[in-house]
């Protein structure tokens, strides 16, 4: 991937080396959306209700693109979480990645304003070992994640290394790209009001949780294929394949198989690598964010 050096240090926080949030990591992320290193559990999924939230997800993503009226529900780039702070690049690695995160912000900063709306530009926190996030305390075994509550990423690069050695994903920046791009879709949700009305609907029905949180999950990887559609211009030779390389390696039945020795499909929250390859896909075919509605497919 052609890039630029020195771009977007205004939107790292770099926690490396600052004293963790202590303890261990348990439970929920507060509804936080990520990609996980650790074997995917939870309660079982269902179908009943997803006709409502089907439609709520589908009008709300159509509307970054224009043709509806719906708000941003106020949400503001979130305080709380750990201070902030400009990075200062230790290496290719930092400038890449605060480049990525420039960029794919840039990109819905442009795309909600041709919709007559505002992207709030958020942060990416750079962490190692653990932190404490709005939504919790995070460690580097939780993979990377975002927190609604203070509308943050959380990145310990050494996921990355994870990925290529444990799970058999190619590597290469564009993989790294990639697994940015899911995360602050997620960001898109929750400035659009998706992940709220989720949450809503899982605290309604628990029952609908691992389905619900499988189509968040499959729907920001499709928006990181939107965002990949746009910068194509700067995409080189094998780029596609390390980010669908990248999203296969993140799939429940990979990681299951990896971690446990067996795939267990009630337990999903994240979707199969198959899935998470198709929706990347048809976001970067497509790039539209209205055909991102994997709460009806």
């Amino acid at each position: 991937m052609k890039w630029k050096r020195n771009t977007g240090f205004d939107q790292i926080e770099d926690r490396r080396g600052a004293p963790g949030a202590g303890g261990g990591f348990g439970g929920s992320l507060g509804g936080g959306g990520g990609i996980p290193i650790p074997i995917p559990g939870g309660a079982k999924g269902g179908l009943s209700g997803l006709v409502i939230i089907a439609i709520i997800a589908f009008v709300v993503l159509s509307g970054v693109l224009g043709g509806t009226d719906g708000s941003l529900g106020g949400l503001q780039p979130g305080g709380g979480g750990g201070p902030a702070g400009t990075l200062q690049p230790q290496g290719d690695t930092d400038q890449f990645v605060s480049y990525v995160v420039s960029n794919v912000q840039a990109f819905w900063g442009e795309t909600f304003r041709r919709s007559g709306k505002e992207y709030p530009v958020t942060k990416l926190v750079l962490f190692n070992s653990s932190t404490q996030s709005a939504c919790g305390p995070a460690s580097a075994a939780t993979g990377p994640f975002y927190c609604p509550a203070d509308q943050k990423v959380y990145l310990d690069l050494g996921f990355f290394d994870e990925l290529k050695s444990r799970f058999g994903a190619k590597g290469g920046d564009f993989a790294m790209a990639y697994v940015i791009a899911h995360e602050f879709g997620h960001h898109v949700q929750t400035v659009q009001g998706v992940t709220e009305r989720v949450q809503q609907q899982v605290a309604q029905d628990p029952s609908l949780q691992n389905d619900l949180s499988i189509r968040t999950e499959l729907q920001a990887d499709c928006l990181a294929g939107v965002w990949a559609h746009a910068d194509v211009a700067d995409l080189e030779p094998g780029d596609i394949d390390e980010a669908l390389s990248a999203a296969a390696a993140v799939g429940d039945d990979r990681i299951q198989q990896a971690t446990q020795g067996r795939i267990d499909p009630e337990s999903w929250t994240h979707g199969s690598a198959t899935q998470r390859v198709q929706w990347f896909t048809t976001g970067y075919t497509s790039g539209n964010p209205a055909d991102c509605d994997t709460f009806s497919a």
